[in-house]
Order: structure tokens, then sequence, then C-alpha cells
């Protein structure tokens, strides 16, 4: 299982970011974890896979902005680790 933490930063609030990144995975499948709004403006995702081309293709997707309305400026992307999720939800605020 690969796990990863990013952080999107641009305009990734207030354009249905997270919304589109729920769908984006729900659309590779394979992809679990969770995406909320942070205060300074960003996006956190938590997304795991047990298939890293499906996880690489999803963060390559994020990077290009999965919403027409959202910029994606900079993904930070890191190895993470935190718990195993079954599904992919979006969160209010973290």
């Amino acid at each position: 299982m690969q796990k990863v933490k990013m952080i999107a930063s641009g305009r990734v609030q207030g354009v249905g970011f997270r919304w589109s990144v729920q769908y984006l995975a729900a659309e590779i499948g394979g992809i679990y974890g969770r995406v909320w709004n942070n205060e300074d403006g960003t996006v956190t995702i938590l997304a795991q896979s047990e298939n890293s081309a499906k996880l690489s293709q999803f963060i390559q997707e994020i990077r290009k902005g999965p919403s027409r309305m959202a910029k994606v400026t900079y993904l930070d992307v890191t190895l993470a680790n935190f718990e195993t999720f079954s599904d992919f939800q979006v969160k209010q605020w973290h």
C-alpha cells in the first residue's frame, strides 16, 4: 500500500476542487483517502492505493487541476503514514 500526502496551492477553494478530487478517485478506481480545505487557502489530500500506477495517474491529474475552475500552481507530494481508508471522503475542515 502506497500512501501520499498532497498539499495543493493555487485557486483550489470555492471552485469545486475537493468534489472533483473525490470524483477523480472514483473514476480512476482503487484510490482511497480524504480531502479538505486548510485555513491558509490550500487543500490537503491524503491518498492511498495498492496500485502505484493508479496513484501516479491520480497525482498527475491533481497537478493539472481536476476541475475546470481550479488552477493548481503548486502541489507538494510526500510519502506519508496515516490510517488506512476504505473509501474517499470530502471533509469540510480537518
